[in-house]
């Protein structure tokens, strides 16, 4: 015997497929969001690195400079800096060679030294290279997770009336150290400044 449907279920045939079709957009949807998120961790997880190595290396050259400064070093620089009867090392606009090389004048008005400064200079560079008067090394380069290229520095004298020798007559200096570490890439950078008492 034959058996009809009734009209109300002969009109419903067609409604489960496109709620399941509706179900199927949402879940992409979903996943390719979910894939997005992922994404965007995984992005902000590497900057976060790339930002530390930059800090970590302008940290370093931070160090560098302090030995410049003290000692101990590879060069007579360090004479720069135990003789300050006489700044003429210390050059307008920052030397760019010999020992007077990352080493400014105190700029009292307008733009300071260091931020004048081409700190991404190569040739006729104002700025100090980790290692240039101590001699040291820094792994640096296009291979593994390492700076782009090594760290930079200046130094600035600045004068400290309150620390003047017992007679008043010779003034005692502390240095404004300002360095500049690169990340994997040229275009990530951290800058660091210190003032630094010998």
């Amino acid at each position: 015997m034959k058996q009809t449907l009734p009209f109300r279920a002969a009109r419903q045939r067609g409604v489960s497929l496109i709620i399941v079709l509706l179900l199927l957009v949402i879940v992409s949807i979903l996943g390719v969001g979910a894939a997005q998120i992922a994404t965007m961790g995984e992005r902000s997880a590497r900057n976060d690195r790339d930002m530390q190595v930059a800090w970590q290396s302008a940290e370093a050259a931070l160090m560098d400079a302090e030995f410049d400064i003290h000692g101990p070093g590879t060069t007579d620089r360090k004479a720069v800096f135990t003789d300050m009867a006489n700044t003429n090392a210390f050059v307008s606009g920052c030397g760019d060679s010999g020992n007077s090389k990352g080493l400014c004048t105190l700029v009292t008005t307008g733009q300071p030294a260091w931020l004048a400064v081409d700190f991404n200079a190569t040739t006729n560079a104002k700025t100090a290279a980790f290692g240039d008067f101590t001699g040291r090394a820094f792994p640096a380069g296009d291979t593994g997770i390492q700076p782009f290229k090594a760290p930079r520095y200046v130094i600035e004298p600045i004068e400290d009336p309150s620390n003047r020798d017992i007679s008043g007559s010779t003034t005692k200096y502390i240095y404004r150290v300002t360095a500049m570490g690169f990340g994997p890439r040229a275009d990530i950078q951290g800058v660091v400044q210190i003032l630094y008492r010998d």
